[in-house]
């Protein structure tokens, strides 16, 4: 029953009772009435909004947020849509989560691997974008083999293998349209020399890939052991500024 039926009801009773019992018998009773309605409209049930419209899952999400140290280097709400994104598909483990941001420039440390369980970043640093989605900003993205270009979304991280690039990782797009292609393109989490500081300050950007998030050498082994066997990977992108397309 809702507030405004609950209402009427009492409404109703009143007037019924006031023929019974009399009009001044029923003061008492409307009074007892109308606090009984105040409290239990100011005490609602677990799953409500608290004060200041915050839910205890973005309670929840904030405090992970805060100790992991990521004010100031990842905007909140790509953090919560990333977390977010762990209950929408499946995976094999959700302790940790490794986001993306490429927003950002290749000449920030734009990946980040978070222990979600300890509340601690294990990770952070630079990520090559696909040769053919921008310079040093990643602007456009396909799903299409061939494209050389990144795409975003959810991944769900898989096994791992030794290619021409080394100790690899190979990766799942689980959107279709947006990155379900990631597999069949060699879409890999790998090392690549282009992916370094050194890089950086010779030629004011990353060097870019074939369409693979490249990470620097010397950490590539550790980040995918560290991600591999079916954790979250979130690519976070603007998708305003450049749709990423089936073709």
């Amino acid at each position: 029953m809702t507030s405004k039926d609950t209402w009427a009801w009492v409404i109703r009773t009143a007037i019924v009772l006031s023929g019974r019992i009399g009009a001044k018998s029923l003061i008492p009773i409307l009074l007892l009435s109308t606090l009984a309605l105040s409290f239990g409209a100011c005490h609602r049930a677990p799953g409500h909004f608290q004060k200041n419209g915050t839910n205890p899952s973005d309670m929840k999400i904030r405090e992970i947020y805060d100790r992991s140290g990521l004010t100031g280097k990842l905007p909140f709400d790509t953090f919560r849509h990333a977390i977010n994104g762990t209950s929408k598909f499946d995976f094999e483990s959700n302790d940790v989560l490794t986001i993306i941001d490429y927003t950002r420039p290749s000449t920030a440390k734009r990946l980040f691997v978070i222990d979600l369980h300890e509340k601690k970043l294990l990770f952070r640093t630079y990520v090559a974008h696909g040769e053919n989605s921008g310079v040093n900003y990643a602007t456009k993205f396909s799903n299409k083999g061939g494209s050389h270009q990144s795409s975003p979304g959810f991944y769900r991280t898989a096994e791992t293998y030794e290619g021409k690039h080394g100790y690899s990782l190979r990766l799942d797009g689980l959107e279709q349209g947006i990155n379900h292609k990631a597999r069949d393109r060699a879409i890999v989490i790998h090392g690549a020399s282009y992916v370094s500081e050194e890089f950086i300050e010779k030629n004011g950007r990353l060097g870019r890939s074939w369409g693979c998030p490249a990470l620097p050498v010397k950490s590539a082994s550790a980040i995918i052991d560290a991600i591999k066997g079916g954790s979250c990977l979130y690519i976070h992108a603007d998708v305003e500024s450049g749709q990423p397309r089936e073709n």
